[in-house]
């Protein structure tokens, strides 16, 4: 009887985890990106060491390829929060420009 692959369900999950964490600045998709991919990797390693054993290994490759995707976009979205934060002068003038788009009322 083959054992399902260890943490492959999780790895599925902190994949879309990671591509869904790219609208929160990046940092969490960064986060759950790296964790899916050093997952997969393991899991990855024990699954070739002897793949007779093991289930599974769909959600290991899918997870790892969201986690992937994941960590791309979170990248992308946490570098562009940065620029924009220095290029409006800091947090500071980040709201000065929110006051001015959206009203007072903000």
């Amino acid at each position: 009887m083959k054992e399902k692959l260890p943490n492959s369900t999780l790895i599925l999950i902190f994949g879309i985890l990671s591509i869904i964490g790219c609208c929160c600045y990046g940092l969490f998709g960064i986060v759950f990106g790296i964790l899916a991919i050093v997952l997969a990797n393991k899991a990855k390693e024990l699954y070739y060491a002897n793949p007779d054993l093991y289930v599974g290994y769909e959600n290991v490759k899918t997870g790892r390829i969201l986690g992937i995707i994941g960590l791309v976009l979170s990248a992308i979205s946490f570098i562009s929060s940065v620029i924009m934060i220095i290029t409006a002068g800091g947090i500071e003038g980040l709201m000065e420009m929110q006051r001015e788009i959206y009203g007072s009322g903000f």
